[in-house]
C-alpha cells in the first residue's frame, strides 16, 4: 500500500500543470481539414494522370507549367504531407513509451516531411517556371 502524500498541495494543486497543453484541438483540426482538402485534389490528379497517360513528355510538361495545374499540384504536395506528417506523429505519440525514441522519432518524421515536401515542391517548380 502507498504511503499518503504528506504535502500540504490540494489534489487540484498536484495535478496542475500535468493535463492537455490545449494543443490537440489545432492538431485535430489540421488533419481534418488536410484531410478534406486532399479529397477533390486526389480526384483531380488521378482524372488528370489517366488523362494525360501515353502523352509525350513535352506536352505533360507543358500542362504541370500552365498556372491552375501547377498551383492544384502544390496544394496537394503540401496537404498531403502535412496530413501525413500529422497522422504518423499521433501514432508515434500513442504507441512509443519511451522519451528519447519518441523525440528521435518524431525529429525524424518531422525531417523527413520537409525533406521531401520541398523537394516535390521545388521539382513542380521548377516545372511550372520551365526547368
Amino acid at each position: 500500500m502507498a504511503a499518503p502524500d504528506k504535502s500540504l498541495r490540494s489534489s487540484l494543486g498536484r495535478v496542475r500543470g500535468l493535463g492537455s497543453a490545449k494543443d490537440g484541438t489545432m492538431h485535430w483540426w489540421a488533419q481534418r481539414t488536410t484531410a478534406i482538402a486532399l479529397v477533390p485534389l486526389t480526384v483531380w490528379f488521378v482524372v488528370s494522370v489517366i488523362a494525360h497517360a501515353g502523352a509525350p513528355l513535352a506536352e505533360v510538361k507543358a500542362w504541370i507549367g500552365s498556372p491552375v495545374p501547377a498551383v492544384l499540384m502544390l496544394a496537394l504536395v503540401v496537404a498531403m504531407f502535412q496530413h501525413a506528417r500529422l497522422g504518423v506523429q499521433v501514432v508515434i505519440e500513442d504507441y512509443v513509451h519511451c522519451e528519447a525514441v519518441k523525440i528521435a522519432a518524431l525529429l525524424a518524421v518531422n525531417g523527413a516531411a520537409l525533406l521531401f515536401g520541398g523537394f516535390a515542391v521545388f521539382s513542380i517548380l521548377k516545372l511550372a517556371f520551365g526547368g
